[in-house]
């Protein structure tokens, strides 16, 4: 008989790559988990791990194995769900992932509209653009916020895919801009010297932004990079450049700056809530995409609002 902690041990290797890793993400000892990763092999009778003095990688019948024991892990997840739906109170916790600038701006509705479940805790993180579903499948997470700027997140037999809102760029300039006044047109030919910032390359938003300046004409613009859309909107307050953000950026709000939409077809990114089919009819799960829904249709219409200009 497989022992299912150690099942869930080499799931943890596979995905973090080293025993080392492994070992810091279950709060494990390397040598425990070395330990661990050994019994399980007796106990399959063939060698899941190829191992030298200074790594370890799985072998075939590991590859195998772990197929395995992803399917056997969320069949218990399937069966723990079913049990808890029947009981129908949400309890225990539910940990929510999301990009920066979704976190921000989800937050503060998700408390309000799980606060009454008494028996539940949220717990809330940040993940880099990308590693929302991963963090899904792992089952290091129940739900991801995930943004979607090419159309690419789609459902699977292990994870459900839930649409809430669109996203799209919307240009920011100082309050003393030209471009500040509803009289002043947005022509982004006319920007192209104007100073740009935009977050660094490789950033999903920063691709979007260099899609849109390839469009103003003559020489593309070069923009000035910074960490973070919050850091951006601080500095065109300041007068110091203007930038292309996504909406959702300010929708926590944002003092100093004008929004203005852009012309022409909008650059647009979705956003989904991500979570594992298995786990979906799970009574704190599924209240908690509940609230996820709510706080989107919230923001949603902030969104409206905040493509307005401000005076």
């Amino acid at each position: 008989m497989l022992d299912f902690r150690r099942l869930v041990l080499i799931c943890e290797f596979a995905r973090r790559g080293s025993i080392s890793a492994t070992a810091a993400s279950l709060g494990y000892s390397p040598s425990a988990v070395s330990q661990q990763l050994a019994a399980l092999e007796r106990e399959t009778g063939a060698a899941l791990l190829d191992r030298t003095s200074r790594s370890a990688e799985l072998t075939d019948a590991g590859r195998r194995l772990v197929e395995h024991a992803e399917r056997i892990l969320s069949m218990v997840e399937t069966a723990e769900s079913d049990l808890s739906a029947h009981e129908g109170t949400p309890s225990g916790r539910v940990t929510v992932t999301a990009f920066p600038t979704a976190a921000v701006a989800f937050a503060p509705a998700l408390a309000r509209s799980l606060r009454r479940h008494t028996a539940l805790t949220l717990r809330m993180g940040q993940a880099r653009s990308g590693r929302g579903m991963r963090e899904v499948r792992s089952g290091e997470v129940d739900i991801a916020l995930v943004d979607d700027w090419y159309g690419r997140v789609r459902e699977s037999d292990t994870l459900r895919v839930f649409p809430l809102l669109d996203d799209p760029l919307v240009l920011v300039v100082p309050r003393r801009h030209r471009l500040a006044s509803l009289d002043e047109p947005v022509d982004l030919r006319e920007l192209r010297d104007e100073p740009w910032m935009a977050t660094p390359d490789g950033e999903p938003s920063r691709m979007a932004v260099d899609r849109l300046l390839a469009e103003v004409g003559g020489a593309q613009p070069v923009p000035w990079e910074f960490e973070g859309l919050g850091t951006i909107l601080g500095l065109v307050a300041k007068g110091i450049g203007i930038a292309a953000v996504p909406a959702l950026a300010l929708a926590a709000g944002v003092r100093g700056v004008v929004v203005r939409e852009i012309p022409g077809d909008p650059v647009v990114r979705e956003v989904h809530a991500v979570a594992r089919a298995s786990s979906v009819h799970r009574p704190a799960v599924s209240v908690t995409l509940g609230a996820v829904h709510i706080a989107a249709r919230l923001l949603a219409a902030d969104l409206t609002a905040v493509r307005l200009p401000a005076r």
